[in-house]
């Protein structure tokens, strides 16, 4: 039997929480590592002390938290353990609380994308600089276009800009944390852009103050201009609330019977 499972007695916790164990201890002493295949169920089961449906409910949970994946017919591996992957959990309790403290989770993403900014500031190449300034021209061009704007494209648009400034702050569990948060307001943005057009230009000339600061490698100003752009979202949610959870009772009464529940509203707010 392992250390890890032998250090408790298994009386003492569920057979699953000793293999959850177990399994963590091979990961963090490397035995374990990205990629790897786990050993056939008959011998971690002996080797864990524990019944193999045990060890099947603690892979499966293990499974659901993005650390293992079941491949049909070949065996169980260790994922690549990315922050997207092992930060889903969280996106699964956005969703779950999307009406109940949608300006909770908006403050939570506006404290994590101001210190991403800041941190773009200083670690940000030419090619990321060049790639924001591209995306915010993509916008000036669909703001003077003369059939008028696009709000899924105006969308498309904000969600990249915030994951290039996120990803080049370097420290890739924030970006995580920052993507999963922003994924669930996709919705609700597009909402937003439709119903108050305005919105669109005053989100673009915040995304156009940020850049500069960006440019200018100001870290200070970077975190204070996206935190005043992610207050105005918190703002505006405050206001719109009652509104826009009427909108989302009356899309989920008119969707058809069995729509994934996956596309239900998210939080609330733009970019």
């Amino acid at each position: 039997m392992s250390r890890a499972a032998s250090e408790v007695p298994a009386t003492a916790r569920s057979q699953t929480d000793v293999v959850i164990d177990a399994i963590k201890t091979m990961l963090r002493t490397g035995e374990l590592r990205r990629g790897s295949r786990l050993p056939i169920e008959r011998d971690l089961a002996s080797r864990f002390g524990v019944s193999r449906s045990s060890l099947r409910e603690g892979v499966r949970a293990l499974a659901a938290l993005g650390v293992l994946e079941a491949r049909q017919g070949d065996g169980t591996y260790v994922t690549s353990l990315d922050p997207a992957t092992m930060l889903s959990p969280i996106g699964f309790f956005a969703e779950l609380h999307e009406e109940s403290s949608a300006l909770e989770l908006l403050a939570v993403r506006r404290v994590l994308e101001a210190e991403g900014a800041a941190l773009a500031a200083t670690r940000l190449g030419e090619p990321e600089l060049a790639e924001l300034e591209s995306i915010l021209r993509r916008v000036d061009d669909m703001l003077a276009a003369p059939e008028g704007l696009d709000p899924e494209r105006t969308i498309e648009a904000d969600v990249a800009f915030h994951s290039v400034i996120a990803h080049a702050s370097g420290n890739s569990a924030l970006a995580g944390l920052i993507d999963m948060l922003s994924s669930r307001t996709v919705r609700a943005r597009l909402w937003r852009s439709t119903n108050h057009p305005e919105s669109i230009r005053t989100a673009h000339q915040q995304h156009r103050g940020i850049l500069a600061c960006l440019v200018a490698r100001d870290p200070l100003r970077s975190r204070m201009r996206m935190s005043t752009h992610l207050l105005d979202v918190e703002d505006f949610v405050a206001a719109h609330q009652a509104e826009t959870e009427a909108a989302h009772q009356a899309e989920t009464e008119a969707a058809p019977a069995g729509e994934d529940a996956a596309a239900a509203t998210p939080e609330g707010g733009h970019r």
